[in-house]
């Protein structure tokens, strides 16, 4: 499995620990920046996160990382065929998995510390969506 993952200056130290995290799980990861504390735009960094996201194959899930993660979530679910989550504990993550098939991961990086960022991405990556009646719900989510 590929994850796209990207921040802005206020994630780039968890986006770093989430890249080795990942790796020790044996999870690639395709990183979209930023790598620098210098003051960036958010939405330079979560439009390429979700494009790669929906572009078919080119990875399956992607993480965002942001201060409140406001801005990532709102950015990325301007694409079509994306569900980013806000999440600040390890049962929202899985959650947003199980019931909306969320397939990003948007991380408030001023409100959760690294370790409780890593337990929400090994959770996020590893919950499968459980279909059903979440199915039909999520296939309402989308304007037509």
């Amino acid at each position: 499995m590929k994850v796209a993952i990207g921040c802005d200056h206020a994630g780039y130290e968890y986006k770093a620990y989430l890249i080795k995290k990942m790796k020790s799980w044996g999870i690639e990861s395709v990183n979209f920046g930023t790598d620098i504390a210098d003051s960036v735009d958010y939405p330079d960094f979560a439009h390429p996160v979700a494009n790669a996201v929906s572009a078919d194959n080119e990875v399956g899930l992607g993480i965002l990382i942001c201060g409140s993660a406001n801005g990532v979530a709102m950015t990325a679910n301007k694409h079509q065929n994306i569900r980013a989550s806000i999440c600040w504990k390890v049962e929202i993550a899985e959650l947003a998995r199980q019931h909306n098939n969320a397939n990003i991961i948007c991380i408030p990086a001023r409100f959760v510390s690294t370790r409780m960022a890593g337990s929400m991405v090994k959770a996020f990556l590893n919950t499968p969506f459980e279909g059903g009646r979440h199915g039909r719900r999520v296939g309402k989510i989308a304007c037509q």
